[in-house]
């Protein structure tokens, strides 16, 4: 991790230079992560609201609208036919709330790193590398996730699931952790440069996003 920070610092810091057209094609691209971001987090809402209606025992599952059923009816549909033991165990949900806690605070972090003009357009490059492979790593994590609590080929006892699950959630824990320190670090850095060039509207916008 705090490797991760020290790299992020160095080149930060460093003049790399980038052709426009490349730029261009970045923060096109960019565009359309955020908008698949914001997709992407509604679905993970509704698979959570899908399992914690399972693991609570409420009998509302045909209560719930046709649409958001379809979401993640194959979700619900594997979670039955494993044991009470993993299904009902915590550290599911606990997941799927890092999951939307790493895109939430990703996209919060970014928006404010870009408004606050304390950046070169290759650092902004950069960061988006940074969180984009982060997020891509993290939706690997949900994906051994699904794999692991619902019916699959995979021949494992329910004491293997279950530390199979406990590996997932250290490591979105770490993701999490990481994402935090890197956010801490590019705002340390935005601060310096505001304080440094006086902007004023900038240090106030930045100190009350603590």
């Amino acid at each position: 991790m705090k490797k991760g920070v020290i790299v992020l610092l160095c080149f930060l810091f460093s003049g790399l230079s980038m052709r426009s057209n490349a730029q261009a094609t970045e923060l096109a691209q960019l565009a359309l992560n955020i908008e698949k971001l914001a997709q992407f987090k509604q679905i993970l809402s509704d698979l959570k609201k899908g399992y914690e209606i399972l693991t609570g025992g409420y009998k509302t599952i045909k209560d719930i609208s046709e649409g958001n059923f379809k979401l993640h009816k194959v979700f619900l549909d594997g979670l039955m036919e494993v044991s009470p033991a993993v299904k009902k165990y915590k550290r599911v949900a606990d997941i799927i709330d890092y999951q939307l806690q790493l895109v939430k605070e990703y996209k919060s972090a970014f928006n404010r790193f870009k408004q606050s003009d304390q950046f070169r357009v290759d650092e902004i490059d950069y960061l988006s590398k940074v969180y984009g492979n982060l997020f891509d790593h993290s939706l690997k994590n949900l994906d051994d996730l699904f794999t692991v609590i619902t019916k699959s080929d995979l021949r494992m006892n329910d004491e293997e699931r279950l530390s199979a699950i406990d590996k997932i959630y250290e490591d979105m824990q770490d993701k999490l952790a990481f994402l935090r320190s890197f956010n801490s670090s590019a705002k340390l850095l935005a601060l310096q440069r505001a304080k440094e060039s006086g902007d004023v509207k900038v240090l106030e916008s930045l100190h009350r996003q603590d």
